[in-house]
């Protein structure tokens, strides 16, 4: 009985504290460390400010470093991290749902994007319709479209 609860006692108080405890400054470490962790209970740090939180971006942030990959494990063959990039057909599939689509349908999904577009940087919004235009010429041209539209509405 006793070894179950010195189990729990543990688990216990990181569930009192929060999933950031670590960040509590009895807690912290004295030198500080940079991750992807954001939000939830306990936040005592400022929550990392407005920056990027993902890989890859724009702004030069959280790149990824594969000096730092563990070593592939040597099992009956060489395991190692897959690389799920190595297939380079991202477009054939929504371009498939893309063509399913009705006109009216296009014209609410360009708008829709397009509203969520609107306050990201420029040289994001024309990457974007790139990618668009790369699923369908009518989908990139529908986005920048319904882009211009908001900038010369406002």
């Amino acid at each position: 009985m006793l070894q179950g609860r010195l189990f729990s006692y543990g688990d216990t108080q990181r569930y009192r504290l929060g999933v950031n405890h670590h960040q509590i400054p009895v807690n912290a470490p004295r030198c500080p460390f940079h991750n992807y962790h954001r939000d939830g209970a306990m936040r005592v740090d400022g929550n990392s400010g407005n920056g990027v939180t993902y890989e890859p971006n724009s702004f030069g942030v959280f790149q990824e470093q594969p000096d730092f990959s563990e070593p592939p494990l040597s099992l009956e063959g060489a395991a190692a991290h897959w690389d799920h990039r190595e297939d380079s057909d991202y477009f054939s599939q929504p371009r498939r749902l893309f063509e399913l689509l009705g006109e009216d349908e296009h014209q609410r999904m360009f708008q829709r994007i397009a509203n969520d577009m609107r306050d990201i940087p420029e040289f994001i919004q024309q990457r974007q319709i790139g990618l668009f235009s790369e699923v369908h010429p009518d989908y990139g041209a529908g986005v920048a479209a319904a882009l211009q539209a908001l900038k010369h509405g406002e």
